[in-house]
């Protein structure tokens, strides 16, 4: 019975194969989630204008309500349950990739505003690449583990410096010379 079930699944996906091949590119993103994906957005991202209309269908965008001053829910909205938890499959596979931009996003998150509402922003972050893959037909870009240190350097030497200090170091930063 297994056997006929997959060997329908894959008759049905053939003509998906390009789009499936791309999702593959993403850290996190099985077989099995690519071909849900698939299933639940067609793989046609012309409906959708823009990838915020795409996270919004698949209810990955949290609620920002404030007002006088006093947050309000910040919860995501029940839309589409399939594509959401294949995204919370992907997302938690992608937490625990070494040296990606997704792995880095969840930890950096996760510190600040726990593990839940950091898996909801990489589901958001997966999804919103997806759109811009399927879009431009291009394969994932990964910009690396250690992209927020390179985007600010100073703010990640005074965080490094700050753990430091707290578990009762002295540090002086001595510049490294500029050798090739």
């Amino acid at each position: 019975m297994l056997d006929r079930l997959s060997a329908r699944i894959e008759e049905a996906m053939s003509p998906f194969r390009p789009v499936l091949d791309l999702l593959a590119t993403v850290p996190g993103v099985s077989t099995a989630v690519a071909e849900i994906i698939v299933a639940e957005t067609g793989g046609d991202m012309s409906r959708f204008p823009t990838a915020k209309h795409l996270a919004s269908w698949a209810g990955v965008c949290p609620g920002h309500h404030e007002s006088a001053g006093r947050s309000k829910s910040t919860r995501v909205r029940p839309e589409n349950p399939y594509l959401k938890g294949a995204l919370g499959i992907a997302a938690l596979g992608a937490a625990r990739t070494n040296d990606t931009y997704l792995q880095a996003r969840y930890k950096r998150l996760t510190a600040k505003r726990g593990m839940m509402k950091a898996l909801v922003a990489v589901e958001h972050s997966i999804i919103t690449a997806i759109w811009h893959m399927l879009t431009t037909s291009s394969p994932y870009n990964d910009l690396g583990g250690t992209y927020f240190a390179r985007r600010d350097p100073e703010r990640a030497a005074r965080n490094a410096i700050s753990k430091l200090n707290q578990l009762g170091f002295s540090v002086t930063l001595n510049p490294l010379d500029n050798a090739a």
